[in-house]
């Protein structure tokens, strides 16, 4: 068994006995090697899979902090804010040292490895999800500075998966499903929003005849997702101009 098999075989490990941490650790010392082989399509998903999960638990927690914030506030109990605040700020320190570690990864190793276009988009797409985790909870300067950071390696991404992938790649689904939540909740853009969604299930639809069985799946899932955001966002852009 070779280090780097060893690595994978651990990260595996890791997953089934849910311990994100160490499959991360995992996950960042193959993609180190990618300037030697690049990442196979089995290892980026695992180092998605672990990022996703290290990265996922905290902007749940973030949400339901500030979710009790917005209520304590609302009551005006000022010490309990302070308390809520003060534990907020330990959680973004997490998040922003987790999304510094993969972008970190990204533009070192992993971007500039990349052979295949697919592989090329999946790691912007990456890319653009980690600057849009730090937009969400970032204010001022360094939330717009996020923001563009995001827009960047989404508009790279999407310029590349456009030009090379079928509208039915579920990379390319996925990085239209991603692009179009950044408009909806980051930049407050819900007609972009609905546009780019709109736009790339319909092309999916029309090209459904070239889905492979082997991606079929995926696809139709995001395809799904892509639609059920279309439905909730044109309701409340409507339940809006009622109410304006």
């Amino acid at each position: 068994m070779t280090t780097r098999e060893a690595h994978l075989y651990s990260a595996k490990l890791s997953e089934q006995a849910e311990r994100y941490q160490d499959m991360v650790s995992e996950m960042k010392s193959i993609a180190a090697l990618a300037v030697e082989q690049e990442l196979s399509v089995e290892e980026r998903n695992l180092l998605s899979v672990a990022y996703k999960n290290l990265v996922g638990a905290r902007r749940a927690s973030w949400r339901i902090l500030q979710s009790v914030e917005q209520s304590e506030v609302a009551k005006g109990n000022d010490k309990r804010v302070k308390l809520i605040q003060k534990y907020r700020a330990t959680v973004e320190k997490e998040l922003d040292n987790i999304c510094g570690e993969i972008l970190d990864l990204l533009d070192k190793y992993l971007v500039p490895s990349a052979t295949t276009c697919e592989a090329s988009v999946f790691y912007l797409k990456m890319k653009a999800d980690y600057h849009r985790y730090l937009a969400e909870f970032k204010t001022d300067d360094p939330r717009k500075e996020a923001a563009d950071n995001t827009l960047g390696a989404y508009k790279a991404a999407q310029d590349k998966a456009t030009a090379e992938l079928s509208s039915t790649n579920p990379i390319r689904l996925g990085l239209a499903l991603n692009f179009s939540v950044f408009y909806y909740e980051v930049m407050n853009q819900p007609d972009q929003a609905c546009s780019l969604a709109k736009q790339a299930f319909d092309e999916a639809i029309s090209d459904l005849d070239t889905l492979g069985e082997d991606s079929y799946k995926d696809s139709a899932l995001i395809m799904q997702l892509l639609r059920d955001n279309l439905t909730l966002w044109t309701s409340e852009m409507q339940d809006e101009g009622k109410a304006n």
